[in-house]
């Protein structure tokens, strides 16, 4: 049932009793409060935040409006991270951190509303909505169509992503789910995400960006990509790694197959000296670098280039196969080929300020070395577009046309690997492994930045709010929706550089003045502090 005002503070006190009941009998005075304030922010996210048990990103404290990546109804639930499946893993990671049940009970109803989401092919699509369908291609034709900077809300395809980790981070949930208790509630809606990831695999080892494929909305003349072979916003990578943690923890056979298949894809897929780097995306046909959205050209692109080597990287240490690393040294030679000269990277703006590395272009055209910088004209969907050209000036602020490499860095991660003996590297390879291999105990990633000492989770503690909130400036809000008639195209140019357009575009935009709200990112950031506070308590 939606709520939708704040809890009273009668109930939050009773929440506070409720927690203090149940702590550990030898908790010290700074656990006893921690302990406390996870657990009344958890009820106020789970009982007045959530609905049915489904997050967005950020709320007004009044529940009026809510956004995701874009503003998202009340009966809305965002896929994408930092949304529902972050709020699950954060719960269970809370779970084992301090074995109250509370926390396995709050993580199994944020699984009943992701399997209600889930559709029928297995996978899941950016955002779902409990008001139904109707309801959210209606969203897709008013908020989503006047995301100009957002072309993937644009259309309504009706099927599943990969993008944005959305589809994985929520299959990763439900298989915690499943192996923490063996609870067969789980078993079903986790194989049919696992056939959704097999089925959709292509013969050659990558995956489409969505599935089922659907090749009817050419876009601005172009042909649909989201059939293309993706390797954009780590598509390859987390499918891979969740086949690998399905054989790693409920030793499935079927899948490791699909996995060597995909990991050799990448040695496939890099393109030949000189530009010898990776693309976001690939033509099924004949596997050479393709477009994407409009900003996105076709194109090799350094920032996944540089990830390219470090999964390169990483399938050596799952495998021990020195073809993974055999590509590698042309890859960097590629970067730092790629140098822009000191005049160019001030034209860009980039000054170093003591950094150690170099500034490349973003996008280069894999045919002839040229570098593509993005920009628009225009003020909204409707009479805007982007175009790519070789001036490096005045190029969009939401997608970056430069990228800053640390070459060093890239060769001394390279050098080291390939030095070392390689039964060192593969000892602790799931895939090589004859035993069952468990998963990680936490899976939020603000964990790996080491155990808090106390300071900053004292703030935290301190700052919830009596209603049992942490107040934040919320990063991102956006215009109210307004009709956006035909237009002619524009040729204004105050909105460049901006994030978002006029009055008619709905895309998210930072405030100039702070808009204090509710955030789901803020919330799992917290509760990872406390978890590390909890943790490092342990160790001593």
């Amino acid at each position: 049932m939606m709520r939708n005002l704040p809890l009273k503070l009668t109930s939050c006190l009773a929440c506070l009793l409720l927690a203090i009941f149940t702590l550990p009998a030898h908790a010290s005075k700074n656990e006893q409060q921690v302990l406390e304030v996870m657990k009344t922010a958890t009820r106020f996210m789970m009982e007045t935040v959530s609905y049915n048990g489904g997050f967005v990103w950020s709320y007004l404290p009044d529940l009026s409006r809510s956004w995701g990546e874009l503003e998202a109804k009340r009966t809305m639930v965002w896929i994408q991270p930092p949304g529902t499946p972050t709020v699950g893993h954060l719960l269970l990671d809370a779970y084992h951190a301090t074995g109250d049940e509370y926390y396995y009970e709050a993580a199994q109803k944020v699984a009943s509303a992701l399997i209600w989401g889930q559709l029928p092919c297995g996978g899941w699509n950016y955002v779902f909505d409990f008001a139904g369908e109707n309801s959210l291609k209606q969203w897709y034709a008013t908020i989503g169509k006047n995301a100009w900077r957002l072309e993937e809300f644009q259309h309504y395809y009706g099927n599943a992503t990969f993008d944005d980790s959305g589809t994985m981070q929520a299959a990763k949930f439900l298989l915690r789910m499943y192996v923490e208790k063996d609870d067969p509630v789980y078993r079903y809606p986790l194989e049919k995400v696992i056939h959704f990831v097999l089925q959709s695999q292509y013969p050659s080892g990558g995956w489409p960006q969505r599935f089922p494929l659907m090749h009817d909305h050419p876009f601005r003349g172009k042909k649909d990509y989201s059939s293309f072979i993706t390797l954009n916003d780590d598509v390859t990578p987390e499918n891979i790694e969740f086949l690998i943690q399905c054989y790693q923890a409920i030793g499935l056979q079927n899948v490791k197959e699909p996995i060597y298949r995909a990991m050799n894809q990448l040695i496939v897929l890099q393109q030949g000296a000189p530009y010898a780097g990776w693309a976001d995306q690939y033509y099924v046909e004949d596997m050479k670098p393709a477009h994407a959205r409009s900003y996105e050209p076709r194109s090799i692109n350094a920032g996944t280039t540089v990830r390219a080597i470090h999964l390169l990287m990483d399938y050596y240490r799952l495998t021990g196969e020195t073809k993974f690393l055999a590509g590698i040294p042309a890859a960097i030679q590629y970067l730092e080929s790629m140098e822009l000269p000191a005049e160019e990277a001030r034209k860009y703006g980039y000054t170093g300020n003591g950094r150690q590395g170099i500034l490349v272009p973003r996008f280069v055209d894999p045919d002839t070395g040229k570098p593509l910088y993005v920009h628009r004209v225009g003020s909204n969907v409707a009479n805007g577009h982007y175009y790519t050209d070789q001036n490096i000036t005045n190029t969009i602020a939401h997608y970056s046309s430069g990228a800053f490499i640390d070459i060093a860095s890239l060769k001394s991660a390279y050098n080291e690997i390939r030095t070392k003996p390689v039964e060192e590297l593969i000892k602790d390879s799931p895939l090589l492994s004859t035993e069952q291999v468990p998963l990680p105990r936490f899976y939020t990633r603000i964990f790996s930045r080491g155990g808090d000492k106390g300071g900053d989770v004292m703030q935290v503690v301190r700052s919830l709010t009596k209603e049992g909130y942490w107040l934040t400036p919320l990063q991102q809000i956006s215009n109210p929706y307004k009709e956006c008639l035909d237009m002619e195209p524009s040729k204004e140019t105050k909105y460049a550089s901006t994030f978002v357009g006029d009055e008619f575009d709905t895309s998210c935009y930072t405030s100039e003045e702070p808009v204090m709200g509710i955030s789901t990112a803020v919330y799992v950031s917290n509760m990872m502090k406390c978890i590390q506070f909890l943790e490092s308590k342990k160790t001593k």
